[in-house]
């Protein structure tokens, strides 16, 4: 289980406080907002530091290496370059709610859209898909 309570606390303190310190305001507000009976139950409670644009790029990677794996078991190829990465990682950064908007990103502007070409049958197996970016807007074309 992961909750964002605190992270507006985190991004305050982030460069200028010790961890010990920013874990301790959080722990309160964790406490605040918790009751014990349930904060019990819980086996252990971990405060991450506020995540960083290198961060957001490392996995927007796994999230599309993902992607890949499955596309792969269709015998389908994706081929995305740096520069969608970096626009994937740009349109879902969010220092509040951390990498949560970039798997509604990607399922928006890569899954969905490659999806629908494969119920149309114009992405099929052995297909090379090869994005591109024009504006905000991806394109995928086949290379067969």
């Amino acid at each position: 289980m992961t909750s964002n309570l605190g992270s507006e606390l985190i991004q305050k303190m982030s460069g200028g406080s010790s961890y010990d310190n920013m874990k301790d305001t959080v722990m309160n507000e964790v406490n605040d907002n918790f009751r014990p009976e349930f904060l019990n139950r819980i086996d252990e409670i971990v405060v991450f530091h506020a995540l960083q644009k290198e961060q957001m790029m490392a996995i927007t990677k796994i999230q599309i290496d993902r992607l890949r794996k499955r596309l792969g078991e269709q015998d389908i190829k994706l081929e995305i370059s740096d520069n969608i990465l970096d626009y994937l990682g740009k349109e879902s950064f969010d220092p509040v709610y951390g990498a949560r908007p970039l798997k509604r990103t990607i399922q928006d502007k890569l899954e969905s859209p490659i999806a629908e070409q494969i119920l149309a049958e114009k992405f099929v197996p052995g297909t090379h898909i090869k994005s591109s970016l024009k504006g905000n807007k991806l394109e995928f074309s086949n290379l067969l």
